[in-house]
């Protein structure tokens, strides 16, 4: 049975195949896939996304490359050095290089690691430890 999440991206991309490409080599395994839906449901971790090709059920405008302007999606890896050198090695360009960040969460100071990619679309993706 799927564990699934409280939350769930679900992607528009141009392309399902060179997309599922694109995250099952940054390390996400596909749970399941509806073929004939141009859909797929991945998992890095404990970190779901759904793919679909785009079609006409979700579209509220036009999408125009970079796609998801405006948002990043945040996604926790045990091991945020090594991941980084796998992107590294797959030679996807960086957006943002791996940095120590601090936050302020309400009184505390907050301190992670993390970097950003874009995926085929532009779909900004923030990973952090």
């Amino acid at each position: 049975m799927i564990k699934f999440q409280s939350l769930i991206p679900e992607l528009s991309v141009s392309n399902i195949e060179a997309s599922k490409q694109f995250y099952q080599s940054i390390g996400f395994s596909v749970v399941y896939e509806r073929k004939e839906n141009k859909f797929c449901f991945l998992q890095l971790e404990e970190n779901q996304l759904m793919i679909e090709e785009i079609n006409e059920n979700w579209n509220t405008g036009t999408l125009e490359y970079p796609f998801g302007r405006g948002m990043n999606l945040s996604m926790t890896v045990s091991n945020i050095s090594a991941f980084y050198e796998k992107i590294l090695k797959l030679g996807y360009p960086i957006f943002r290089k791996l940095e120590e960040d601090t936050y302020r969460v309400g009184e505390e100071e907050v301190t992670d690691q993390e970097f950003l990619i874009q995926d085929p679309d532009g779909y900004l993706l923030r990973f952090t430890n």
